[in-house]
This record gives structure tokens, sequence and C-alpha cells, in this order.
């Protein structure tokens, strides 16, 4: 996704945030962050492509909050997403907008192995 935004916008500011879930606890921890210097001022758009649960997703929206990011600067742009993962990510993030292409109850995992070429 992050390829595909460059091509079109060439001179945008990428931040970069990588978080990582534990297997057995399904857990969400940050590894990575980093992001321009006026992120606090800037609108942010979060890619992230097939979310099952939406716990990753809402530990990258709270780094964004820690830097001071504010909800309604966020646009999550989104693949695929559960009816389960909009709700855990409404409920904690209210103020967030949601682009994607569709909610459906089961995520279509086999799309990102297809995608990322990990099947």
């Amino acid at each position: 996704m992050e390829q595909g935004l460059r091509d079109c916008c060439r001179s945008i500011r990428i931040g970069k945030i990588l978080v990582e879930s534990n297997i057995e606890t399904h857990e969400a921890r940050v590894v990575y962050a980093r992001f321009p210097e006026d992120i606090s001022k800037r609108k942010v758009i979060l890619m992230y492509p097939i979310m099952s649960s939406g716990n990753t997703v809402n530990k990258a929206v709270k780094v964004l909050s820690d830097h001071r990011v504010l909800e309604e600067n966020i646009i999550l742009a989104n693949l695929f997403c559960t009816p389960h993962a909009v709700h855990s990510i409404l409920s904690k993030f209210p103020n967030i907008k949601i682009l994607t292409s569709e909610v459906h109850p089961v995520a279509p995992n086999h799309f990102g192995q297809k995608y990322f070429g990990t099947d």
C-alpha cells in the first residue's frame, strides 16, 4: 500500500509504525515507530490492509495519540476488515475515520498471502 501512495503522491511525508502481535495472546506491541517531527499538526493516513481483530490498529492509533495526533486527523485506509475490528477500533477511538472496500465477518487472509507473497 505504501508504494502505491508514494507513486501517487511523490512529495508526501511518510512515517512508520511496526506493530507485531504475540501469536498466542494476540497482544500487540510496538517494535518501531518513526514520524515526521510535525506529525501532530498533520492529517495522517494510517494504512493497514486486512483487519481481523483490530488489535494492531488500536495499538498504532494509541502510538499516534501519544504523539499528539488528534483522532479526527487520522484516516485508516484499509482493504478488508471484519465487523469485530471496526467495533473494536471505534469503541476506543470514536472520532477516527475508516475507509475500507469491504466489511465482512471473515477476513480474506488468503488475499494477504497472495498480495504479499507469503503463501
